[in-house]
């Protein structure tokens, strides 16, 4: 009788068992066949040279890679052409205490970039991070070999996209149909990595207000202003309505030695060190956050911190300020 009693209650249990595991209204079937399979959403993608979501339908995987146009910052260049297509733009000083911008297409490629000027040295710790191809004029021979040693793709006058506007003076009339000169870099579609730390607003310290930059390269100063949730630039050569809307103004100062040779005036060529380490400065949103910045390799990507830890640059178009460490200063007004 006992066994039979511990049976019927094992009996008992297994059916209760069953019942609670059994199908009921609320459970998930398989599709019956014939019906269609619920998509599976995808993750969302974000663009390398500004931490941006990639809107649907697009791919942050293009065929051509990071088109790096080095673009005149003098009066001259007035007006420049290209700059408000632009992801992102890093300024560099040149002789004379003058500067030069390396403008950075990646999600978009307008038809008209200029004017274009030479390379430099200091392009390589700026392209090689993202393997990016240079649209140039040319260098000087001795730049043309490290950038070929560096393994850098660039383009020079003469190859596809290249022309010359008879409206303007030379050497301030050179000109890229940009889709055209990218065909030429075309390949298998490819997502470089992220040329910064990208994050959110929020994960910023707080910082102070700044409302004003100057950036000073010597002989040229840059100055911006936070006016309508970016940063404008006050003197800029941007043709109206064409201008570079920075997110973030983010400044690293650099140590800067000789190229080994002199320009066509006689001024001694720099270059600027874009590895090793250094102080930084991150505009954002009316504020500043002080922190320092690292590259490990001239081809290595931009880390920044503060003494609580790793720094993140809000997604967003940034202007990046190479200001020189000892003959430059950089100075902001609330």
């Amino acid at each position: 009788m006992r066994r039979a009693r511990l049976f019927a209650t094992a009996l008992i249990a297994t059916s209760v068992l069953l019942a609670g595991c059994g199908g009921g209204d609320d459970e998930e079937k398989a599709p019956a066949a014939g019906e269609p399979t619920p998509a599976t959403p995808e993750e969302p993608q974000f663009w390398p040279l500004t931490g941006l979501e990639v809107p649907t339908g697009d791919s942050a995987a293009k065929k051509h890679p990071v088109m790096v146009v080095k673009i005149d910052n003098s009066p001259s260049s007035a007006p420049q052409v290209g700059l408000g297509s632009a992801d992102l733009v890093v300024e560099e000083l040149v002789e004379g205490g003058t500067t030069r911008l390396a403008t950075f297409f990646y999600s978009e490629l307008p038809e008209v970039v200029g004017p274009v000027r030479s390379m430099r040295a200091t392009d390589i710790g700026i392209v090689s991070p993202v393997e990016g191809s240079v649209v140039t004029s040319g260098a000087a021979g001795v730049t043309i070999t490290r950038i070929k040693d560096a393994g850098i793709e660039f383009f020079a006058e003469g190859a596809k996209g290249f022309y010359r506007d008879d409206s303007r003076s030379a050497p301030y009339n050179l000109f890229t149909d940009l889709k055209e000169t990218a065909t030429l870099a075309a390949g298998k579609p490819a997502r470089p990595g992220d040329y910064l730390p990208w994050g959110e607003a929020g994960d910023l310290p707080q910082g102070q207000p700044a409302k004003t930059i100057a950036a000073s390269f010597g002989n040229h100063t840059t100055n911006w202003t936070f006016q309508g949730g970016s940063y404008t630039q006050v003197d800029g050569f941007a043709a109206d309505g064409d201008e570079f809307a920075a997110d973030t103004v983010l400044v690293l100062r650099v140590e800067v030695g000789d190229a080994g040779y002199l320009d066509p005036a006689g001024n001694s060529v720099p270059e600027s060190k874009l590895e090793g380490k250094g102080d930084a400065m991150i505009f954002h949103d009316g504020r500043l956050v002080r922190g320092a910045w690292s590259k490990a390799g001239l081809d290595a990507p931009i880390e920044l911190s503060t003494q609580a830890g790793p720094l993140t640059v809000p997604a967003g178009h940034t202007w990046i300020e190479l200001v020189p460490a000892a003959n430059g200063d950089v100075t902001f007004t609330k």
